[in-house]
């Protein structure tokens, strides 16, 4: 998962912006069109999404609500769009703030700084007896801690960040190791079976992380 996902089709202005996001030691991925935004967030997700609306073929408010629907990903609109009618169509769309280009740098860096330091402040995943405290990547279940690896914390996150929906082996791959990952696509077996072991009363009967043959998992719901 990268830091910053840039949506703006203006190739100049995206490595500007990228530049300076990557000086603060952020990651960043760039996409040119509301279309590969989706595919990379899909794939890969992203903390922050910085979204310009004045895109080829699929306008920014479209991506928007897209990532909206499936992800509280905090959303950035950066526009020379000034208009009050855009403004409110950004911001009711599901946009965490609407900045008008151009921008001083310093200010939109504040801007993702500080909505990176709310959300640490306040991130917690629990399911029942279940909790995932985000910003220490720690896990407890029923008060106690669990001994969990990077990769399996960040797998049930992913889980639990979309519970009920069946996410495919893999969108599940492409999202937790990503897609040029060198290890084997086994390795989701084994990371699901170990989670299991720790986090299910019963790990040969699941209730929490569920098979859903030929599709992939589920984590919550009825089992298939």
């Amino acid at each position: 998962m990268v830091d910053i996902l840039i949506v703006e089709d203006n190739k100049e202005l995206s490595s500007l912006l990228a530049d300076h996001l990557r000086a603060e030691s952020y990651t960043v991925s760039i996409a040119d069109s509301g279309e590969k935004a989706l595919s990379l967030f899909e794939k890969y997700g992203a903390r922050l999404v910085l979204l310009d609306i004045s895109l080829p073929e699929m306008d920014g408010f479209a991506v928007c609500r897209r990532i909206r629907a499936q992800d509280n990903t905090p959303i950035i609109i950066l526009t020379a769009r000034t208009s009050k009618d855009d403004k409110l169509s950004g911001l009711l769309t599901g946009a965490d703030d609407y900045i008008e280009k151009p921008c001083d740098i310093d200010i939109l860096l504040a801007k993702i700084k500080g909505i990176f330091q709310r959300r640490l402040a306040l991130d917690t995943l629990s399911d029942g007896d279940l909790t995932l405290d985000l910003a220490a990547e720690s896990a407890s279940k029923a008060g106690k801690p669990l001994t969990m690896t990077a990769k399996e914390f960040e797998l049930l996150r992913f889980l639990i960040e979309n519970k009920g929906q069946v996410l495919s082996k893999d969108r599940i791959w492409a999202r937790v190791w990503g897609m040029d990952s060198e290890s084997e696509p086994q390795s989701l077996t084994v990371h699901i079976k170990w989670l299991r072991e720790k986090i299910e009363d019963d790990p040969k009967n699941p209730t929490r992380i569920l098979t859903v043959w030929g599709k992939g998992y589920r984590y919550g719901g009825q089992n298939d």
